[in-house]
């Protein structure tokens, strides 16, 4: 992934500028509201996650966001599975060595990382390269891709305990994200890349679009569907997005949020 033309400013319908290192750290602040009105017994309850409660989910954030306060050089520790390894394979197996933290210790811990994050990202000088999962991010783009995951794992820890976690303008860098990886999202199924438009609906009714409007492949709906269907949390099937073209509907099937 390159750095994101649109980051880290993007300039909303109204002329608002905002920052991905700002709402990066307002993401975090409404996780942060969440984890910290959990009971002990929500912390245990399972989470969307697969077989992983809601301690697991704010561990495996934590572990991750740890690695990124700790690369304070370019090409720094990396988070990255082995040959053998596969990235969730890797997660779990970090989760697992570490269960079991009293939830205040670990919201303690979470909230270490999470809120020295946005300024240790802001901090590297332009050109860093820091090693993330499949390649060397830019801290713009790195900064996107927490972002995405901390919104899909909210998703799992509010869906199942009914707690509110509303949609904000802050899901454009998540449908960024979603949309310029598309071509390696086609190049892991085995597909030939295409190019895809997306014109997406805000939460704020608004109209969100990426790609060249020339395209023949064309993804249309909501941009808070298109981003759940990126991070694995809906099926195309289970949503009003609507695609047209060659190519479109193996896009919706492929698209994702993330590395793996």
């Amino acid at each position: 992934m390159d750095d994101n033309p649109l980051l880290p400013n993007i300039v909303l319908y109204d002329g608002t500028v905002t920052d991905i290192f700002d709402d990066l750290a307002a993401e975090y602040r409404q996780l942060d509201a969440v984890l910290e009105s959990l009971t002990p017994d929500q912390w245990s309850r399972p989470s969307a996650a697969a077989g992983w409660t809601v301690s697991d989910v704010v561990l495996h954030l934590t572990q991750s966001e740890e690695v990124i306060t700790d690369q304070s050089i370019p090409e720094g520790k990396a988070f990255l599975p082995s040959a053998e390894a596969t990235v969730d394979g890797m997660a779990e197996e970090m989760v697992a060595a570490e269960r079991g933290m009293p939830p205040a210790d670990l919201l303690a811990r979470w909230r270490k990382a999470a809120f020295a994050t946005p300024g240790a990202l802001r901090a590297h000088p332009a050109g860093t390269r820091l090693s993330w999962v499949r390649a060397p991010l830019s801290p713009r783009t790195l900064a996107t891709t927490r972002l995405a995951e901390h919104w899909a794992h909210a998703l799992d820890i509010t869906v199942p305990l009914d707690i509110p976690y509303p949609d904000t303008a802050r899901l454009r860098h998540v449908a960024w994200l979603a949309h310029r990886t598309l071509p390696y999202a086609f190049a892991v199924a085995g597909l030939p890349d295409a190019p895809v438009f997306c014109d997406l609906t805000a939460p704020d009714g608004t109209h969100w679009t990426f790609g060249d409007p020339a395209a023949p492949a064309r993804i249309t709906g909501p941009a808070s569907e298109f981003c759940r269907v990126g991070a694995r949390r809906l099926t195309p099937e289970q949503t009003s997005l609507a695609a047209e073209g060659p190519h479109a509907a193996d896009a919706l099937r492929v698209v994702r949020n993330y590395a793996a």
